[in-house]
């Protein structure tokens, strides 16, 4: 790929801004990157590429590569809701950008009927969680923010563990998300290469490896496995997840999935090698469809 050679070490691929749940501006989140030392990055905002160009504004302007991308809320058959991050898709491809949209439309009523059953026990109102969400699409983590803030815990962890976990009273799943099978195929469709989000995070269950070929069969270029909330959460399936990647050769991502304050995570805690960076690179897509052909997005080199 053209200025591949140029692209800069530690790479990392999973951060967010407020445009989605993180507490900093796209612009912020950046500058934070590269205080941490991080030179090439990804803006990975839930279902939405909203914060793209004033991300790479600030990547050109500190010499960084930026490689665009985003989270996209997604469903797995008895494994609940997951996240799939695509990266250097075609932002402007109508059907990825239409379920994108309808994800990010039922938002602001699955955090109001949340609000209403909390309110049985937790005095919060849906007015503070879109005061802290700030014009962004309403999310779990600030409604978090709303019950750390008045005491009920002490971070955002705290709440997902204890209050706001699937399965809770609390808790709605979020409506309208795509298939996994379905997402996969769409990324691909707009140019991009789909990665599943840190796999054994939010899951004490493992992936069996038969499930794992039909999604790599079916367009997923790999797994995000540095991440440190898959090691904190589900060691154990995290090390049968490496025993696959070695028999299977998948791409491993490494990232921090920064979120501000709302998270311990910093930029640069994990990162993905040069060589995988390569070859995510090299599976996307140009508008003719024929691999290892230029994104359509491209890769942008300070």
């Amino acid at each position: 790929m053209n200025g591949l050679s140029r692209a800069q070490a530690p790479i990392d691929l999973h951060l967010h801004s407020t445009i989605s749940d993180g507490t900093d501006e796209p612009t912020r989140v950046v500058e934070a990157a590269f205080e941490a030392g991080v030179r090439t990055m990804s803006l990975t905002d839930h279902d939405t590429t909203v914060g793209w160009d004033e991300a790479i504004a600030a990547c050109q302007r500190l010499g960084m590569t930026f490689i665009p991308g985003a989270e996209i809320s997604v469903s797995l058959p008895k494994a609940g809701g997951m996240h799939l991050l695509a990266y250097l898709f075609d932002p402007l491809n109508a059907p990825l950008n239409e379920v994108m949209g309808r994800v990010q439309g039922g938002r602001e009523d699955r955090i109001t009927e949340i609000v209403r059953r909390l309110r049985a026990k937790y005095d919060i109102t849906v007015e503070e969680v879109l005061d802290v969400a700030a014009g962004a699409p309403p999310q779990r983590p600030h409604v978090a923010a709303v019950l750390i803030r008045h005491g009920y815990a002490v971070d955002t962890d705290e709440v997902f563990s204890t209050i706001l976990y699937p399965g809770s009273e609390f808790y709605i799943p979020t409506a309208k998300k795509p298939d996994i099978l379905e997402a996969i195929a769409l990324v691909r469709a707009a140019g991009g290469v789909p990665i599943l989000a840190h796999p054994t995070a939010r899951t004490e269950h493992t992936m069996p490896k038969e499930n794992l070929i039909r999604l790599l069969d079916a367009g997923l270029g790999g797994l995000e496995l540095d991440h440190q909330e898959n090691r904190r959460n589900n060691p154990e399936s995290l090390a049968i997840l490496w025993e696959y990647q070695r028999e299977l050769d998948f791409i491993v991502t490494g990232s921090s999935d920064y979120h501000g304050t709302r998270k311990v995570n910093r930029p640069g805690d994990d990162t993905t090698s040069p060589e995988m960076l390569e070859r995510l690179i090299e599976s996307a897509r140009g508008s003719s469809g024929s691999a290892g052909s230029e994104p359509v997005y491209p890769v942008l080199v300070g």
